[in-house]
């Protein structure tokens, strides 16, 4: 393969001689199961940049290397069989049978993350419009609907400093962070994490709805009315997952049934 590292891309020419379900366990097929059928979902749901953004899940049983999908790749073709697994510093430890390397920009991002959060396994990192337009705004996420006071007082942001190429911005991007789960990287987009492929997604699909709220209301020029701070923190409160339930656990098992219905050729 041509190394293309001017368009941001990891080259790697070696790829495995047999299908690469026989070279993981159990555990690790059913985690790329899971993370194929989240970039499916992240698809089905609009909020993909044509082969852009990443989402990356920890492998079980060795928390030093993580899934990502392959530079090329529409996140609606996502499969098990094509995520790459990589280590923490970027080298490859299993290279799917396919013509394309991995954005460097997953591993400086994903890597950052799960290095510092060892309570995370999934990352997610998307350009979608409305997040993208909350992003550019300096209010930030206002807490204006039930949806968006879920995150009140639990949202983090983070400067934008270019393209995400180098290993330079992980350190900041790690302690803007901090303990939170969902994060608002300015002029760019959100980063969501957690510590399963159904709760960040859920953070995830629940922020882009904020965010589309917030457009929304902001484009009709009227006055926006905001709750007292003391409501927008309770509603956060019982949004947190130790409160009642951890979020996107329970929808899970819907949002495969979606995907069973459009064709679970993820799965493979």
């Amino acid at each position: 393969m041509t190394d293309r590292k001017a368009d941001n891309v990891t080259s790697v020419t070696s790829s495995l001689s047999r299908p690469v379900r026989d070279h993981v366990d159990a555990a690790e097929w059913e985690a790329r199961v899971t993370l194929a059928a989240c970039y499916r979902l992240v698809a089905h749901y609009g909020m993909t940049d044509m082969i852009y953004n990443h989402i990356s899940l920890r492998v079980p049983g060795h928390p030093d290397q993580f899934l990502l999908n392959p530079y090329g790749v529409l996140y609606e073709e996502m499969t098990a069989s094509m995520l790459y697994k990589i280590d923490l510093d970027g080298k490859v430890v299993i290279k799917p049978d396919l013509d394309y390397g991995y954005n460097r920009s997953g591993h400086v991002i994903h890597g950052a993350v799960l290095q510092a959060r060892p309570d995370v396994n999934c990352v997610i990192h998307t350009h979608a419009r409305s997040s993208e337009a909350v992003s550019t705004m300096s209010c930030g996420l206002l807490p204006i609907t039930q949806h968006a006071m879920r995150f009140y007082g639990h949202v983090a942001y983070h400067d934008y400093q270019g393209p995400s190429l180098t290993t330079e911005e992980q350190a900041p991007l790690a302690r803007d962070l901090g303990d939170k789960n969902l994060m608002i990287l300015r002029n760019h987009g959100l980063l969501v994490c957690g510590p399963s492929v159904p709760q960040a997604f859920n953070t995830l699909y629940w922020a882009e709805m904020a965010c589309k709220a917030q457009v929304d209301a902001m484009a009709t020029g009227t006055e926006i009315v905001i709750p007292d701070p003391e409501v927008c923190a309770q509603t956060a409160h019982l949004y947190q997952p130790e409160t009642r339930r951890p979020y996107g656990e329970l929808e899970w098992a819907a949002m495969l049934r979606l995907l069973e219905r459009k064709g679970a050729d993820y799965a493979r």
